[in-house]
């Protein structure tokens, strides 16, 4: 059975960088396309990341530059830089 963990709530300042991290287990990370979303307060959820490897992978212009999503071990990553008023949102990972 895939399991897909993420953790708690994360609070950064405008300006900031923060790193969102989801634990994965019962599968091969590096035999799935992973994929980042979000949910912004009172609105649809939003595609992010498509994720294959650091060579293959496609970001939404609307955060491409300032997102970077990574693979390490059993873990799925978000590095978010340079955070702003308009990312606050509820931030899925998904296989």
């Amino acid at each position: 059975t895939a399991v897909l963990t993420q953790a708690g709530t994360e609070v950064a300042k405008a300006g900031e960088s923060i790193k969102l991290q989801c634990d994965l287990s019962g599968f091969d990370v590096n035999s799935y396309r992973m994929y980042w979303y979000r949910q912004a307060p009172g609105k649809g959820l939003d595609w992010l990341v498509n994720y294959w490897s650091s060579s293959v992978n496609h970001y939404s212009p609307s955060i491409r530059g300032q997102f970077t999503a990574s693979k390490e071990n059993s873990n799925f990553y978000l590095q978010m830089s340079n955070l702003e008023i308009e990312d606050t949102a509820i931030y899925y990972c998904a296989r």
